[in-house]
């Protein structure tokens, strides 16, 4: 327990004292804020990034880094997955929801949080929520599968709300934005936020410390931003040669159309499949930062992806949302780079719906 305590802070050049890491994290939540106001644009540092994986200690699960057989053998290649689907809440979305939610002040817990998500984020701010004894609210989509829903009430017990409403994130975000301002509650942004891309940072602190060797392509999912975001600038600065390769759905490419454009582009119209990943609007800090840090972006369509979720369900008995299956998708357009080299692609999420046969023939 001791070596997973202090062994991130080895990386960084900024080393934070254990014994003072609640005076720390307090500091570093002010600071964070303050980089938004201040010229020099936002950066993940190891420093934060450090402070996020001592706070998340004792509340996230330490998932697992599994060398896949079967993708290892068909792309010639040794294909290793983190398993985040087997977080605490079947996602890595609590990563940044608790590091965000347990840095507000006294005066701000009082008030409670709301925020806006299809799912996962939900789950990740309703168990915060508990932990913290925080009341929240939370907006979903009319489309959310009733599982989630289900999960989200499980998961903050009498702590949270849902509300339903609209039929994309982006019409969820804009009610949650309005109850914030009318209210005083505290928006817990999904994904662009300093704390939450730090929170999410963490899933790559532990893929460097369980991995032996180097690596050298590592894919991530997008759909905001947060994720692709802090394990990208984390790897850049402790794994520079590692080429990130960052996966979005083809029905929802917001960042690569925002890349291309060189400024965020909201999209008229989305898929909404892959309910993880669709988002209209990639956020202003995890775009700049994600600019900075992906070497590449592949668009997989839905198809695919569907197709990836029936083989790891009847090859590995590893059962994922389409979201979690984006960047396994993306390695059969990597397939020549790849052959002979180490890839980890990140499962961010488990599937809640069982995959039964009426549901293979729909996605087929």
């Amino acid at each position: 327990q001791f070596k997973q305590l202090v062994r991130p802070a080895v990386f960084s050049s900024e080393i934070i004292i254990v014994s003072g890491f609640q005076l720390n994290f307090a500091a570093r939540s002010e600071n964070s804020k303050t980089n938004m106001t201040q010229q020099k644009p936002y950066y993940p540092t190891l420093r934060n990034i450090t402070l996020a994986q001592l706070n998340l200690n004792t509340i996230v699960e330490l998932t697992p880094l599994q060398r896949n057989t079967n993708l290892s053998d068909r792309y010639s290649a040794n294909v290793f997955l983190k398993r985040e689907d087997l977080q605490v809440v079947r996602s890595y979305k609590i990563r940044g929801a608790y590091n965000k939610i347990s840095g507000l002040t006294d005066e701000e817990r009082l008030r409670g949080v709301v925020c806006a998500s299809a799912g996962n984020h939900a789950q990740g701010v309703a168990y915060s929520c508990q932990l913290l004894g925080i009341k929240g609210k939370i907006y979903m989509p009319t489309t959310t599968p009733k599982q989630k829903i289900t999960q989200v009430k499980m998961f903050g017990k009498d702590k949270i709300e849902v509300v339903l409403v609209g039929d994309t994130y982006d019409a969820a975000s804009d009610a949650a934005h309005r109850n914030s301002e009318e209210t005083g509650m505290v928006y817990i942004h999904p994904f662009d936020d300093p704390q939450i891309i730090e929170g999410q940072a963490t899933s790559g602190v532990e893929i460097l410390q369980d991995f032996t060797g180097s690596i050298d392509y590592l894919f991530l999912p997008i759909g905001g931003g947060g994720l692709a975001a802090g394990v990208g600038a984390y790897f850049k600065q402790i794994s520079p040669n590692t080429k990130i390769i960052g996966v979005e759905p083809a029905g929802a490419p917001s960042m690569k159309v925002s890349l291309e454009k060189g400024e965020v582009t909201p999209l008229r119209d989305i898929d909404k499949f892959v309910d993880g990943a669709a988002v209209q609007r990639v956020g202003d800090i995890t775009f700049k930062v994600c600019k900075q840090v992906l070497d590449d972006i592949v668009v997989v369509p839905e198809g695919k992806i569907c197709t990836t979720i029936l083989e790891l369900y009847n090859q590995d008995a590893i059962v994922v949302e389409p979201a979690g299956a984006l960047a396994i998708t993306a390695l059969e357009f990597y397939r020549e780079q790849i052959e002979g080299k180490n890839v980890v692609c990140m499962v961010s999420g488990l599937s809640l719906i069982h995959i039964s046969e009426p549901t293979r023939r729909e996605w087929l």
